[in-house]
C-alpha cells in the first residue's frame, strides 16, 4: 500500500485503502444493489416479524392471573433457548445431510471446535438477551401491550447510534430526521397514557418509567448490534451452526439464573413447569420462532429494518389488545402510530440514501466479480 492506495497484484488497478468510511460504502452500494430474491425474503421476514412480534406481548398479557404471573419468567426463556437449540441441531442434520461430496463436513468435531472458537462473541448477545427477555416480563405488569410496544421502538434510535460507533454504518441527514420523527411519533403516543397515582415496585411512576425503559432500550439494542456484528463477522459459517452457540449460550445464562431463584426462593422455585398454562406454550413457541427469524434479519439483512418491522407490529398488538382485552386506543395512538409509519417511509426512501463523494480527489473503484477484496490485507 502505498499513499493510502492498494494495487491489485492481477489487473494492476488501483484502489483506495479500505478504511473505515471505504467499508461503509461498501455497504451502502450492496444495499442499493439487492436482488429481487433478496428483496423477497426481506418481505417475508418483515411479514413474519410483524404477526410474531405482535402476538408476543397479547400471549404474555394473556399469561397473567389477576395481574401477575403463576410461572417463572425465568423458566419461560430457559424453555424458549431448548427449543431454538432443539430447531439448530435439527436444521444442522438437514443441512449436513445436503452437503456435497468436497465440501467441509458440518457435524465434524474440527468443524465445531473452530466455529466455537469464531463464534465465542455469541456469548455476549446471548446474555444481552437473557436480561432482556426477563426485563419483558417486568415491564408487561406495569404497562399494557400497545404501551410495551411503543417504547420498544425507542430501540431504533439507540441501534443506528450503536451501528454508527460499531459497525460504521452512515446515515443520511433524511434518515436521522426519519429517527427523529419516530421519537416524536412514540412521544404523541405515551402523552398522559398512564393514570397518575400509579407505581411501580414502589417508584412513582414517572421515575419507574424512566428507569424501565433506560434498560428495556439500551440493553436489547446493544444485544441486536453485537449479534449482528457476531454473525456477519463469520459469515462463511453455517448460520444454524452460529444459532446453536447463540441459544446454547442463552438457555446456559437462563439455567444460571433458574439456580439464583432456587437459591433465592428455595428448592421449590427449580420446577421450570410450574404455573405453565397453554397460554404459556404458546408464549414459548412464539418466542422461539421470533428468535429464529431474528437471526435471518440480522445475517442476511439489517438490525434497522427487524426494528422498523417491530415498529409496524405496534399497530396489530394495539388493535388485538383493544378487541380481546378491552383496552383503548387512544388518539394519540392513533397519530403516533401515522408518525411512524411516516418515518419508517422516509427512512427507507431512495431520496434518504447516503451519497457517495470523492476523497482526496480519488474516485474509488468497486472491485469485480473475478477479484475479491481481502479486508485488512492489503490484497486483492
Amino acid at each position: 500500500m502505498k499513499n493510502g492506495m492498494i494495487e491489485c497484484s492481477v489487473c494492476h488497478s488501483k484502489l483506495v485503502s479500505p478504511s473505515t468510511k471505504a467499508v461503509s460504502r461498501a455497504y451502502d452500494r450492496h444495499r442499493s444493489k439487492v436482488s429481487s430474491k433478496q428483496r423477497a425474503l426481506n418481505v417475508l421476514l418483515v411479514v413474519g416479524d410483524c404477526m410474531l412480534v405482535g402476538l408476543q406481548p397479547i400471549l404474555v398479557f394473556m399469561s397473567k392471573v389477576d395481574g401477575k404471573f403463576k410461572f417463572s419468567p425465568i423458566s419461560v426463556n430457559f424453555l424458549t433457548e431448548v427449543a431454538k437449540v432443539l430447531f439448530a441441531i435439527v436444521m444442522l442434520l438437514i443441512q449436513a445431510r445436503r452437503q456435497k461430496v468436497g465440501e467441509k463436513p458440518l457435524l465434524s468435531i474440527s468443524t465445531f471446535v473452530q466455529a466455537a472458537r469464531n463464534n465465542v462473541l455469541l456469548a455476549v448477545p446471548a446474555l444481552l438477551y437473557a436480561i432482556n427477555n426477563y426485563l419483558k416480563f417486568t415491564m408487561q405488569l406495569y404497562f399494557n401491550p400497545a404501551t410495551v410496544k411503543m417504547l420498544s421502538n425507542l430501540k431504533v434510535l439507540v441501534i443506528a447510534v450503536l451501528l454508527k460507533i460499531v459497525m460504521k454504518r452512515r446515515f443520511s441527514i433524511i434518515q436521522w430526521e426519519a429517527l427523529a420523527l419516530l421519537l416524536i411519533g412514540i412521544s404523541i403516543n405515551q402523552l398522559r397514557s398512564l393514570p397518575e397515582g400509579t407505581s411501580a415496585m414502589g417508584l412513582p411512576v414517572a421515575t419507574g418509567a424512566y428507569i424501565y425503559t433506560m434498560i428495556f432500550v439500551t440493553v436489547p439494542s446493544m444485544a441486536s448490534v453485537f449479534n449482528e456484528y457476531a454473525l456477519k463477522s463469520q459469515y462463511d459459517t453455517s448460520i444454524y451452526l452460529q444459532n446453536l452457540f447463540l441459544y446454547g449460550y442463552g438457555a446456559i445464562f437462563n439455567f444460571l439464573g433458574i439456580l439464583g431463584t432456587v437459591i433465592i426462593k428455595g428448592p421449590d422455585s427449580f420446577d421450570i413447569l410450574q404455573g405453565h398454562s397453554k397460554a404459556t406454550i404458546l408464549l414459548i413457541i412464539n418466542n422461539a420462532a421470533q428468535g429464529i427469524l431474528s437471526s435471518f434479519f440480522f445475517k442476511y439483512a439489517d438490525t434497522i429494518l427487524k426494528k422498523y418491522s417491530s415498529t409496524v407490529a405496534t399497530i396489530f398488538t394495539g388493535i388485538a389488545s383493544a378487541a380481546m382485552f378491552g383496552h383503548t386506543l387512544t388518539i394519540n395512538f392513533i397519530l403516533g402510530i401515522s408518525v411512524v409509519f411516516i418515518s419508517m417511509h422516509q427512512f427507507f426512501s431512495p431520496l434518504s440514501k447516503v451519497k457517495d463523494e470523492q476523497e482526496n480527489g480519488v474516485l474509488e473503484m468497486e472491485p469485480q466479480n473475478d477479484h475479491r477484496f481481502i479486508l485488512g490485507t492489503g490484497r486483492v
